[in-house]
């Protein structure tokens, strides 16, 4: 109802860029039309969700590049689409929660935009797959180690690239005056680890972090809004803590 309201008002909106899980490879925009509405409801604003070229055709750093794109053209031209460019935050689940890294390191390595905020929902963050929960959990939870494995290896044009912070922002040098976060995670995921550890990077960094652990749930549970009420809890959470970053 908010968003309609303002929409008939001829208000700008604030917009959640929103970038699909899917290891890079897999997933669009239709797969995650579901959990964008959920988010525009949530939050009271506008979701742009981005359909960034994939590997093996493209390979990495084009989704990245991709990413970055669409938060430069969306707050110099936003206002064509009724957006407020001056208020805008990413997000994403899994790989799109690691683009929504790196976009966020890009946006403040390369002078802007600002950003008001970033979603990260068991975000990628270190493709070295060196953290204990890739050994804990290799199988049986759904997303397994060797899946991740597969995609790094599509989405990388070779080993080394897994240490540039572009594809593991966990490597970024300095993640210092980044955007407040909200990060979850879910407890039986090989991600888990990675996802903890960049938020207690961006902690010790000086930036408002959420991490909000979802212990009980495997990976790609937030996508799972008519089954687990776990992510319909999640939605609400990050709905809140975006209207707070766009008030």
């Amino acid at each position: 109802a908010p968003i309609v309201a303002m929409e008939r008002a001829g208000a700008l909106l604030p917009a959640l860029i929103w970038y699909h899980g899917g290891g890079w490879v897999m997933g669009d925009i239709d797969t995650h039309d579901g959990m964008c509405r959920a988010l525009a409801n949530a939050a009271g604003a506008a979701v742009v969700s981005v359909d960034y070229r994939r590997p093996p055709e493209a390979k990495f750093p084009a989704a990245a590049d991709d990413a970055y794109a669409v938060v430069t053209w969306l707050a110099e031209h936003g206002a064509r689409l009724r957006i407020d460019g001056s208020r805008l935050a990413v997000g994403g689940d899994s790989a799109g929660g690691n683009l929504a890294a790196v976009t966020a390191l890009q946006a403040r390595y390369r002078g802007g935009p600002e950003l008001r905020h970033q979603v990260l929902v068991y975000p990628v963050t270190d493709l070295t797959r060196s953290h204990a929960s890739y050994n804990e959990l290799a199988e049986g939870f759904g997303l397994t180690a060797a899946a991740m494995a597969w995609f790094i290896d599509h989405y990388l044009t070779a080993p080394a690239e897994a240490r540039d912070w572009r594809a593991s922002p966990l490597f970024a040098p300095d993640h210092r005056n980044l955007p407040p976060a909200f990060v979850v995670t879910a407890g039986y995921d090989v991600l888990r680890d990675e996802g903890r550890a960049y938020a207690t990077a961006l902690e010790r960094a000086g930036v408002p972090v959420v991490h909000r652990p979802f212990d009980g749930m495997i990976h790609g549970f937030f996508g799972m809004g008519r089954l687990i009420d776990a992510a319909a809890v999640a939605t609400e959470e990050i709905g809140n803590a975006l209207r707070r970053a766009f008030a």
